[in-house]
């Protein structure tokens, strides 16, 4: 029992150190945001603010690019996130039910896309046949279905107890009515979990508005992040008052977007964490 509480107790220093350096960046990004132009310019702010001022965050909430590149970041996530999640969910549903016909060639082909991934020109090609060039569904759709998300969810599925589909039939139940009152409610575990993935994945994507995207007004907030940063500015869609800004405080405006663009993603995980330890099938079926 000692050795188990030495275990524990090595283990959870060890765990907060890699916390602290996961986090440090981010408290670095902050104190540069928060700190006086010429120690940012000069790079010597280090995890703690030298001087104090909050210029960077009045500009950035007073730039309209910066809030409609928010908007967009938004809508995509939520919404691209909900089509993932029913697109998946159904088509893991129908592939662990053991009357689906052709389900092994289904999987097999589903777990192909897997090992070998689309190259990017015919998935252009597609996008542009399909019309969604230049508009927010190019961003969406086509990573909408993840042969690791089927997976997941399609081992969760198989979890669950035939019993319950047994007793649900008797009562008169389809296989659509078995999918939204049965099995969904089972499986928040599992769709919060794909969910988040998705989300910060969806959030965090900047290459496929590089490809697809033409306006600048449909950049995410990546993009124009990442348009500050690599190109210093160049490009972003911003006005030449706030590249003016830039080039006079070129660090503390990036750690401040950056920062403005990171915290609304962590905001989500507090409303889903507790389902990453919670059983799948706690209380649902008693023998």
């Amino acid at each position: 029992m000692r050795r188990y509480d030495w275990f524990a107790y090595v283990n959870s220093i060890g765990l907060v150190l890699i916390s602290c350096l996961m986090i440090a960046p981010m408290i670095h990004l902050l104190a540069v945001s928060l700190s006086e132009p010429q120690y940012a310019n000069a790079r010597l702010v280090g995890l703690w603010p030298r001087g104090f001022q909050l210029d960077v965050y009045e500009e950035i909430v007073r730039t309209e690019e910066i809030w409609r590149s928010m908007g967009v970041s938004v809508y995509i996530t939520v919404v691209g996130t909900l089509i993932a999640l029913v697109l998946n969910s159904s088509l893991a549903y129908s592939l662990a039910r053991p009357f689906m016909p052709w389900r092994k060639l289904i999987l097999r082909l589903i777990l192909l896309t897997y090992i070998f991934p689309i190259p990017l020109i015919p998935t252009y090609l597609l996008v542009r046949e399909l019309g969604m060039l230049n508009t927010l569904w190019s961003l969406m759709i086509p990573g909408a279905v993840a042969a690791f998300y089927v997976f997941i969810m399609r081992t969760f599925f198989k979890g669950i107890s035939s019993e319950l589909f047994d007793a649900a039939k008797i009562d008169g139940c389809s296989e659509y009515g078995l999918y939204v009152r049965i099995v969904l409610p089972l499986s928040k575990p599992v769709l919060a979990t794909i969910a988040l993935f998705h989300a910060v994945g969806q959030w965090n994507s900047y290459f496929s508005a590089l490809i697809y995207i033409r306006s600048k007004d449909l950049y995410p907030m990546q993009v124009l992040l990442r348009n500050m940063i690599v190109e210093d500015g160049a490009d972003t869609g911003i006005d030449s008052n706030f590249r003016l800004s830039l080039e006079f405080t070129p660090e503390m405006m990036k750690a401040g977007v950056v920062m403005f663009a990171t915290v609304p993603i962590l905001l989500v995980y507090p409303f889903l964490q507790n389902y990453f330890v919670k059983g799948a099938m706690l209380g649902s079926l008693k023998e």
